[in-house]
C-alpha cells in the first residue's frame, strides 16, 4: 500500500463548508470576476457561524486556489481546518488542474485535506476507470509520502443501462442501485492502490447501506479511515435525510455540504442593486450550523 496503516485516516469530527466550485459558480454568478467576492461572501458566513458556536475544532472550508486563494490562506492563518481540490473542474474523467506541478500547489497553500471529486461507476468505461485509478495511485502515495491526508469524493453517475433498469427514474437509481455500485467502486479503488484518508460519500437514505459503506472503508487494517455524507446541491429536506442516516454511525464522522448553505445567498449577490450582505451572511451562517444540529441529533431550529 506504500503507507503504514496505523498513519492512514482522519477520525476527529469534520463539518466542511464546501465551495471549491468553479465551472458551476461561473454559472452561478454569471460574472468571473464577481466569483472570488461570492467565495469571500460565503468565508464571511462560515466565519460568522464559529461566532455562532459552531466548533471551531470541528469546522472546516474546501475552497479552490483559483477563485478562493485569499480565503484559503485566511482560513489556514484562522486555525481552520482546510481542504482544496486537486482535480480540474467540471471533467467527466479525473485529471490534475496543474498536470505534473500538484505537488508543488499543494505544498504552497498547505491544506490539511487535498480533495479529488471523481465520477466512477464500477460497471462504466473499463479504460477510462483504468486510467482513473492509475491517476488517483499516483496522488496517493505522492500524499501519504507527504504525510497529507486524502479526501476523496466518489460520484457514481448512472449509466445508460443502469438507468433503464430503473425505468428512467433518477431517484429510483440513487436508491436501488446506486448504493451497491458505490460499495464497488470503493473496493475496486482500494485493490487499485487508492488510499483514501476520508470517502466524501453521496448521501444514502438507510442507515444499514451507511454502516456497510464505512465498514468497507475500514477493513482490512484501515481502522482510521471515515466518510463525510456530501450535499449534493439537494433540498434541506433530503440532506437532512442523508445526514440522519449517517449521524452515529461508527466511521462516519460529519459532512462536506455546499450549495445546500450558500445557494440562495449567492443567487442573491448575483443578482444585484438591492443585495442585503448582512443577511446573506447571516443565512449561510444559520444554515450551516443547522446542519451541524442535525447531524448531531439535537432538534433542529424552525
Amino acid at each position: 500500500m506504500g503507507i503504514g496503516l496505523d498513519e492512514l485516516g482522519y477520525d476527529e469530527k469534520l463539518y466542511i463548508l464546501a465551495f471549491d466550485h468553479r465551472g458551476s459558480f461561473e454559472k452561478m454568478v454569471g460574472d468571473v470576476d464577481r466569483v472570488p467576492g461570492a467565495k469571500t461572501l460565503i468565508w464571511e458566513g462560515f466565519q460568522r457561524a464559529v461566532e455562532l458556536g459552531a466548533p471551531k475544532a470541528s469546522a472546516g472550508v474546501l475552497v479552490d486556489g483559483q477563485y478562493g486563494p485569499t480565503v484559503a490562506r485566511e482560513a489556514k492563518a484562522g486555525g481552520y481546518k482546510l481542504a482544496m481540490p486537486v482535480e480540474k473542474s467540471g471533467q467527466n474523467e479525473f485529471d490534475f488542474e496543474y498536470g505534473d506541478q500538484f505537488g508543488e500547489k499543494i505544498e504552497e497553500y498547505d491544506p490539511d485535506f487535498s480533495k479529488v471529486l471523481v465520477r466512477y461507476n464500477p460497471e462504466g468505461d473499463r479504460a477510462m476507470n483504468e486510467r482513473q485509478v492509475e491517476k488517483l495511485r499516483r496522488l496517493s502515495e505522492w500524499l501519504h509520502e507527504h504525510h497529507r491526508k486524502y479526501l476523496f469524493e466518489l460520484l457514481v453517475p448512472a449509466e445508460p443501462a443502469q438507468l433503464e433498469k430503473v425505468g428512467g427514474d433518477a431517484d429510483r437509481y440513487d436508491t436501488e442501485l446506486r448504493p451497491e455500485l458505490m460499495l464497488e467502486a470503493i473496493l475496486q479503488l482500494q485493490n487499485g492502490g487508492v488510499e483514501a484518508d476520508i470517502w466524501k460519500i453521496e448521501g444514502v437514505d438507510d442507515r444499514e447501506t451507511c454502516r456497510e459503506i464505512a465498514q468497507l472503508a475500514r477493513r482490512e487494517g484501515r481502522d482510521r479511515v471515515s466518510c463525510v455524507v456530501l450535499g449534493r446541491g439537494a433540498s434541506d429536506a433530503k440532506v437532512d435525510e442523508w445526514l440522519r442516516a449517517g449521524s452515529g454511525v461508527d466511521g462516519y464522522v460529519g459532512f462536506a455540504i455546499g450549495r445546500s448553505i450558500f445557494g440562495e445567498s449567492v443567487k442573491a449577490y448575483a443578482g444585484g442593486d438591492d443585495f442585503d450582505r448582512e443577511a446573506a451572511v447571516d443565512k449561510i451562517a444559520r444554515n450551516y450550523l443547522r446542519f451541524i444540529e442535525v447531524y448531531e441529533g439535537a432538534p433542529a431550529p424552525a
